[in-house]
């Protein structure tokens, strides 16, 4: 698939079929992953790649945080089928540490999302899905993978064949309100 296309029509995909994912379209999306720019080039992502159904089983659980869903008005997390359904979950971390931090800001952050954003494309360029999950209890995460306690998890995302492909997105903001060219106006 040619990077533009990849880039305009990528969706957030909640569905999977069960399919697995081959060793190779994972492997390349890994890739995808390690390639990204980072502060540096310290490249401070880590990732642990989920197979085991009990596993994303209980990662799906530790996506609902009541305090945050219940303040929302929702029963669950929109995305907690997916993280049990998908074949693979792809679990994102950072370590801090390993980042730039100027003028108070930390940049694992940055460096985390461009990598995220590989790994989206890459899975779309490879007739696969995923969506970014954003919500999740950190700590029995990290206690349930035996993460570090200096990572931070940034991100989980679901991975694989998605039931139906969505052909329209969300609408976009046009181009002129969100872009200024000399000075903000």
């Amino acid at each position: 698939m040619e990077l533009f296309e990849a880039i305009k029509s990528r969706r957030s995909i909640r569905k999977y079929s069960d399919k697995p994912v081959e060793d190779e379209k994972l492997q390349a999306v890994l890739e995808a992953v390690r390639t990204a720019p980072s502060w540096a080039n310290y490249q401070c992502w880590r990732l642990v790649v989920v197979k085991d159904k009990n596993t994303r089983g209980q990662i799906s659980a530790l996506s609902y945080v009541e305090s945050y869903f219940a303040s929302k008005g929702y029963k669950s997390n929109p995305s907690m089928k997916a993280l049990a359904d998908a074949p693979v979950v792809i679990v994102l971390c950072a370590d801090p540490g390993q980042s730039g931090v100027i003028w108070g800001q930390n940049y694992y952050l940055v460096d985390a999302g461009l990598a995220a954003q590989n790994l989206m494309l890459a899975a779309k360029g490879l007739g696969l899905g995923t969506v970014f999950v954003g919500v999740y209890d950190e700590d029995k995460l990290k206690s349930l993978l035996h993460v570090p306690s200096e990572i931070r998890v940034v991100g989980l995302f679901p991975l694989g064949y998605p039931v139906e492909e969505k052909k329209d997105g969300p609408a976009r903001k046009p181009l002129q309100e969100i872009c200024f060219y000399e000075q903000w106006r």
